[in-house]
């Protein structure tokens, strides 16, 4: 028996009036989860633990088995060991993200943040940014570290955890209430807009419409993560697909291995065919049991406002990633089990994450269940199954139905 679970980065959301009062997750053409629907468990699951913030790295470490009031130690640490970075015991480290904010001629506290992702910029581009800030405000105090497309890592020598505002959680407000009490943090994100606001790449792309990567924006401060071994905790192997540092790190803390795939950028548009020909590599060549395919393109959309796009990375987690994933696994005459999720809810209204109980769809290729739901908030909601604790939601995949 193989084991795996796709997961649909901010997949859930609110009906959306036009949707015709649907949500993106019902409106969308999903064919292949209609036809698995009908021999799955369906049900909600609480992911996010009562007074944490709702964010992908709480709510994955809870659909991966680990109880976030018990391992989460901070959003960057997780991040911090998929770059590499040497961590010790007493550093902080901050995630570092290159955002675009107005460039009116006002004063930087009464900028507007505009784009959490800078248009999801390349990693190139911005490794080229990161490096002109690195050479004006790099100290033995402050290390920053690449990291992929517009998500990168600042540590801090003997820092503190300080409470720091997620910049996806103000779009379109005004930075100065958001900025961090403290005064260093607060003045490398001024000088790092100096630096970066009249970059050669940033004039590039202003010219070709795109938008700029102008200020480095500093959150997600955390210590050192220590998580089990996954494989010790579950008897699973498991092998972890994503374009995105905080689930690599997390995969390298619970000693799962870390699939790289080419082209996977955490965009509408990243490589969906190579992430799902990984997974099958690792679960059908390479010795492993279980694999965790994480799309984070639902969330990049939620965050972006934009219904139709969102609904399209849906669709194409449908069709470009389950679709080949079990027709490939039932050619083969592999047993397995498949379950699909959100992390959290990413609704279209408010651009942020929610703490909202999300869908899961349970899926045994060996069941005889028949039944006439369709995978969706509604009908998952209608099902009356409920897991109040989202990190004993992974017992369910590896027991029988």
């Amino acid at each position: 028996m193989k084991y795996i679970i796709v997961l649909g980065d901010g997949m859930a959301d609110e009906p959306i009036e036009s949707l015709g009062g649907k949500t993106p997750l019902e409106y969308a053409t999903t064919p292949t989860f209609d036809s698995l629907s009908k021999k799955s468990e369906l049900g909600m699951v609480h992911t996010i633990p009562e007074g944490m913030k709702p964010g992908s790295d709480t709510a994955n470490l809870s659909v991966l088995g680990y109880d976030p009031e018990k391992y989460y130690s901070g959003r960057s640490p997780l991040e911090a060991l998929s770059i590499g970075v040497p961590m010790k015991d007493t550093d902080i480290a901050l995630r570092c993200n290159i955002v675009t904010i107005s460039e009116d001629d006002v004063p930087f506290e009464e900028k507007t943040i505009i784009d959490h992702s800078s248009g999801e910029i390349s990693t190139e581009e911005c490794d080229v940014l990161l490096k002109a800030v690195r050479k004006e405000l790099e100290s033995e105090i402050y290390k920053f570290y690449t990291g992929t497309s517009y998500r990168h890592c600042l540590i801090w020598d003997n820092g503190e955890v300080v409470e720091l505002t997620p910049p996806h959680d103000v779009l379109t407000q005004v930075i100065g209430p958001h900025l961090p009490e403290d005064e260093a943090l607060r003045n490398m994100m001024k000088r790092s807009y100096d630096i970066l606001v009249n970059h050669p790449i940033n004039i590039e792309r202003k010219k070709q419409g795109k938008n700029p990567a102008n200020c480095c924006w500093f959150w997600g401060a955390g210590t050192k993560p220590r998580l089990s071994s996954f494989e010790e905790k579950t008897g699973k192997k498991g092998m972890m697909i994503s374009a995105v540092d905080l689930l690599k790190g997390i995969a390298v803390g619970a000693g799962m291995g870390v699939a790289e795939v080419e082209g996977a950028n955490g965009g509408l548009h990243t490589n969906y065919e190579g992430k799902t020909q990984a997974a099958l590599d690792a679960l059908l060549n390479e010795g492993y049991d279980f694999a965790y395919i994480h799309l984070e393109a639902p969330d990049e959309m939620g965050h972006q406002g934009s219904v139709e796009r969102k609904v399209q990375a849906i669709e194409y987690l449908d069709s470009r990633v389950v679709k080949p994933l079990t027709e490939t696994l039932d050619e083969k005459g592999v047993d397995y089990r498949l379950m699909v999720l959100p992390d959290h809810p990413t609704p279209i209204r408010v651009r942020t994450h929610t703490s909202d109980s999300v869908p899961y769809m349970l899926y045994d290729s060996t069941s005889e269940l028949d039944e006439t739901w369709n995978y969706n908030e509604k009908e998952s909601r209608a099902s009356k199954n409920y897991v109040a604790k989202g990190h004993t939601l992974i017992d369910r995949l590896f027991m029988k139905m």
